[in-house]
């Protein structure tokens, strides 16, 4: 590990931290330290990361706003790399977005509907990067990325870069083939048509009062946790196994959307794992129903 750090320290890598607590960078607010935090400030620095960490067999994980994500207590292993300025852009050309992979998923749909364009909507309340909304093939209202991204740009372990078309990244309900073969989404590029601007900004609004009433937004959460199975809501299924408002030490469902697990204050990784295993024995308990989690679990357990 030491060869590594020495490195790149001495590379163009970019910012590197050591022993660095991930609590910050994730929404949970939850997280032991990484051995390596690396803060590529350009596309190069990022590339030649990737390479140097191959090189030596260093295992690597990606951060991007840290939503949908839940850190060990005991950190992550080997190297974390948190996604910034050098993948943060945005460009429109027609009907067509090009999106840097750690651009605002929540902010590209503003900003896609103020240049009149539809089908972005639905992203209004996804709190995550675009390149974790092409990893995770995140959805709402009906709608998801499988729908509009026409292909992405993605950086292999290898360091090579890639172009992935929609069908290449075999698509299903809250799964790519990214999450079996891994790699850096550095760009997206989502197809979107001609709208009217006020429609659009009317549909947006409606999406944000829903989900300022709906949800938990005060405390540190991380979306939904679960994934709807087949035919039920999960909230839904939580909420009639009377489960909101069930607490283990700081983590708790809430008592607003049952399918959010908030952060009361002092909440542990450990706290939130032994509550979605509750929940889950719960519903399947009484529905027969096993609930599946879509947060990503990472780090040494």
């Amino acid at each position: 590990m030491q060869q590594v750090i020495t490195e790149l320290l001495n590379g163009s890598c970019g910012e590197l931290r050591l022993n660095e607590p991930l609590a910050p960078y994730t929404t949970w607010k939850i997280g032991g330290p990484a051995d390596i935090l690396l803060i590529p400030r350009t596309r190069s620095q990022l590339i030649d990361a990737v390479k140097l960490l191959n090189r030596h067999e260093t295992p690597w994980t990606v951060l991007g706003r840290g939503s949908n994500m839940l850190v060990s207590d005991k950190g992550i292993r080997g190297a974390v790399i948190k996604l910034g300025d050098a993948l943060e852009t945005v460009r429109f050309e027609g009907e067509l977005v090009y999106a840097g992979g750690a651009y605002s998923f929540i902010k590209l749909s503003v900003m896609a509907g103020k240049e009149g364009l539809t089908g972005l909507e639905f992203a209004g309340g996804i709190p995550g990067t675009v390149g974790g909304a092409v990893y995770m093939n995140a959805g709402a209202h009906g709608s998801d990325v499988s729908r509009i991204l026409l292909r992405a740009e993605v950086l292999l372990p290898t360091g090579e870069l890639v172009t992935l078309n929609n069908e290449d990244l075999a698509y299903a309900y809250r799964h790519s083939i990214l999450q079996t073969k891994p790699g850096i989404v550095t760009e997206a590029v989502f197809q979107l048509r001609y709208g009217d601007r006020k429609e659009i900004a009317a549909t947006l609004a409606s999406y944000k009062d829903r989900r300022l009433r709906t949800q938990p937004l005060q405390l540190a959460c991380a979306g939904s946790v679960f994934r709807n199975p087949q035919g039920h809501f999960a909230a839904k299924l939580i909420e009639e196994a009377g489960l909101k408002g069930l607490r283990v030490g700081g983590a708790e469902v809430s008592p607003l959307h049952a399918n959010f697990i908030v952060n009361t204050g002092q909440a542990t990784a450990h706290d939130v794992l032994t509550l979605i295993e509750q929940v889950k024995t719960a519903v399947k308990e009484k529905f027969g129903v096993c609930l599946v989690p879509e947060v990503l679990v990472v780090g040494e357990r």
